[in-house]
C-alpha cells in the first residue's frame, strides 16, 4: 500500500469545470513521498501486463519519441543522468530505450502520460499513445484512438457545453506553459492499478465512509515539434482523516 501524506495542491479550493489554471513548467512533473513505491508498481505492471499499461499507434511513434526528449529535459530534482542511463531519485537505474520511448518514460517519472492528437478534418483531439500504469475506472485498450468525447463516456457531468470548453484548452495550449487540474475520488481500495470499466458514477465508492481519496493532479502541454497534446496524470492516494482535514 503506498500512500501519500501531502498534496501539491489546495483541496479546500472548488472551481467550475473543467477546474484549471496554469503551472510553471519546472512544476509539471514532480516527485513525492511515495515515488519509490508507485515506481515499483509501474516496473511491475509494464513487467508482467504491458499490454494493459502500454499502447503506442504508428501515428504517434513521433509524439512519444519527442515526448521523451521534452521528458529528460524536464525531470525534477533528484534525477542525474549519465549518457544513456539515468539515476532515479530512489536509487534505480533505467537504460534509455528509444526504441521504446513510452516504455521507458513508465519507468522513470510517476505521472502516467498520455498522448493526444488532432489531424486535419478532426473535430477532436484522438488518443493516440500512453503509458498509463494506475488508471482510476478506464481501460486503455477501450480509449484507444477514440475522441474526448468518446474517452469520457460516460462521465455524466462531460456534456456537450464541457466538452466544447475541453476541446478548446486542447485546442488553446501552448508549448512550455501547462495547464493543471485535479480530481476528487473516494476509494475503499487503496490500490493503484484499478482499471474498471465502471458502468457509471454510482459505482464508485461512497464518499461518507470510503477510507482513502485518490486525486488525480492532470496536466496538459503541448510538444512543439509535433504539436501533440500530453496529458500527464500524477496520482495520490491518502487516508480519509488526511483528506478530511487538508479540505477544510
Amino acid at each position: 500500500m503506498t500512500l501519500q501524506e501531502r498534496l501539491p495542491f489546495d483541496l479546500s479550493v472548488s472551481r467550475p469545470l473543467p477546474n484549471i489554471g496554469p503551472v510553471p513548467m519546472s512544476d509539471w512533473l514532480l516527485v513525492d513521498e511515495a515515488y519509490a513505491g508507485q515506481m515499483a508498481a509501474r516496473e511491475r505492471l509494464l513487467e508482467t501486463n504491458r499490454d494493459a499499461v502500454l499502447a503506442l499507434s504508428e501515428r504517434a511513434r513521433p509524439s512519444a519519441d519527442e515526448l521523451l526528449e521534452v521528458v529528460l529535459s524536464h525531470l525534477p530534482n533528484g534525477f542525474a543522468r549519465d549518457g544513456a542511463r539515468v539515476t532515479r531519485p530512489d536509487g534505480g537505474q533505467v537504460t534509455l530505450n528509444r526504441a521504446d520511448p513510452l516504455g521507458t518514460l513508465g519507468r522513470l517519472v510517476q505521472e502516467d502520460l498520455c498522448l493526444l492528437e488532432k489531424r486535419d478534418g478532426e473535430a477532436e483531439h484522438v488518443l493516440t499513445g500512453a503509458v498509463l500504469c494506475f488508471p482510476a475506472g478506464w481501460r486503455l485498450a477501450q480509449k484507444m484512438m477514440r475522441p474526448l468525447t468518446e474517452i469520457h463516456v460516460p462521465i455524466p457531468e462531460y456534456d456537450a457545453a464541457l466538452a466544447a470548453r475541453v476541446q478548446r484548452l486542447f485546442d488553446g495550449v501552448q508549448p512550455g506553459r501547462p495547464l493543471m487540474r485535479f480530481n476528487r475520488l473516494w476509494y475503499d481500495d487503496p490500490m493503484l492499478f484499478q482499471p474498471g470499466p465502471r458502468r457509471d458514477n454510482d459505482d464508485r465508492s461512497d464518499p461518507e465512509t470510503a477510507p482513502y481519496f485518490r486525486t488525480e493532479r492532470q496536466c496538459l502541454l503541448r510538444l512543439p515539434e509535433t504539436r501533440a497534446v500530453v496529458f500527464s496524470i500524477h496520482t495520490y492516494v491518502i487516508d480519509r482523516a488526511r483528506a478530511l482535514a487538508l479540505s477544510a
